[in-house]
């Protein structure tokens, strides 16, 4: 028998429940039972020996010599995908003002995911001029959020600067441009900024939006329905 089948043999006798190694002479006895009384089945010289302690391993056994070590775990398999989702991290807005990273869909937004939802009668929930609203609103605050050193408080940004100097306009000035425009969006949704913020500005899901802000299940719905068709009114889209 050639070394490579001797070893895949002892693999395989190692893997049995009773299979052990015991130190025998210049060798090594390979045995399937309980303890010494068993038949020797494989005995090995110290390469192979080696060559088992490399795979699968080896460990002490209580009653002397070594026994295989159990083969690890496999890996879990990973969640299976959902169509349309593509899991990274996206800029969301702060109630403090702040801006931080959260986990999101970059395949689509919160927004995205409602308008291929469809009404009692079989007709898309949102509008198409909604759903550009939204995606606006979305990209204006973006753009505030990437001012340097720019907090954002939607309820107190900073008034305009008065004065003369006109000069190019930096990162920042553009980021607060945007902080103002996204300041007159949201007060423009009147009862339903909430909802329109947490869903187009933080990318929350619906469900959790309603738990957020305190709403009954199903409610949120409706008020961002009111909200988002206001907002395509502010942005001039209907």
């Amino acid at each position: 028998m050639s070394g490579d089948h001797r070893l895949e043999r002892a693999r395989r006798l190692l893997a049995l429940p009773d299979g052990w190694l015991q130190a025998a002479g210049d060798g090594y006895a390979l045995r399937t039972g309980r303890d010494r009384r068993a038949r020797v089945m494989l005995t090995l010289d110290e390469a192979e020996f080696r060559a088992l302690a490399d795979r699968p391993g080896l460990k002490t056994r209580p009653g002397g010599g070594w026994a295989a070590q159990p083969p690890a775990p496999a890996p879990s398999a990973p969640p299976p995908g959902r169509p349309g989702v593509t899991e990274g991290v996206r800029t969301v807005m702060e109630a403090d003002g702040g801006s931080t990273l959260r986990p999101a869909n970059l395949t689509t937004s919160s927004v995205a995911w409602l308008a291929r939802r469809a009404d009692a009668d079989g007709q898309p929930w949102l509008t198409p001029a909604e759903i550009a609203a939204a995606e606006q609103l979305e990209i204006e605050a973006e753009t505030a959020s990437r001012g340097p050193g720019l907090t954002m408080d939607w309820d107190a940004l900073p008034r305009a600067r008065s004065g003369g100097g006109a000069g190019r306009a930096g990162p920042g000035d553009r980021a607060l441009a945007a902080a103002r425009r996204v300041e007159a969006a949201l007060a423009a949704c009147g009862p339903a900024r909430a909802m329109v913020r947490v869903i187009c500005i933080e990318a929350t899901p619906l469900q959790a939006a309603e738990q957020a802000l305190g709403l009954r299940r199903r409610t949120g719905k409706t008020l961002l329905k009111q909200g988002l068709a206001a907002l395509a009114r502010h942005y001039r889209l209907t």
